[in-house]
């Protein structure tokens, strides 16, 4: 699978971790950055992510900031982009399952690395189910965004 995978100052460290667990795992690592702890504002790494979904350059994506909030925020702003902040294996799964989230939010702030491995790997490893009541709540929110979308964007 290709991953898109950024980070801000604070998640520099399990970004790089992840990058070279998921490359150990098989996956195609599109790092957007930072590759370094020096400042950086976190819309930035999502809007890059959230550019590599939107251009077909990545299947997925994985984004890290201090507390994992401040980016889910922010990709959540783009068309497409379904993304959530997960503390949990279950959670990391089930949103794939059931709201095909796309994009995934980290707090290195708030977990530690074999954590972060572990809710990236039971993000990857699930599907949509696409279940007809799934589908239709997908549909649903599809209908909200849609509704706010320009059309240039």
């Amino acid at each position: 699978m290709r991953i898109a995978l950024a980070a801000d100052h604070a998640g520099f460290e399990m970004k790089r971790d992840l990058a070279a667990a998921l490359r150990g795992d098989g996956h195609e690592v599109l790092d957007l950055g930072t590759h370094s702890t020096a400042p950086v504002d976190y819309p930035d790494c999502a809007a890059a992510v959230a550019a590599a979904l939107r251009e077909a350059r990545a299947d997925r994506g994985v984004i890290v900031c201090g507390s994992g909030a401040g980016v889910s925020i922010a990709a959540n702003k783009f068309p497409g982009i379904r993304a959530a902040l997960c503390h949990d294996s279950y959670t990391a799964r089930q949103a794939v399952e059931h709201d095909d989230m796309n994009v995934l939010c980290l707090g290195a702030r708030v977990i530690g690395p074999a954590l972060a491995r572990d809710l990236t790997t039971a993000f990857l490893g699930a599907a949509f189910s696409g279940e007809e009541r799934h589908r239709r709540r997908l549909d649903k929110i599809l209908a909200i965004e849609a509704q706010f979308v320009r059309p240039e964007q």
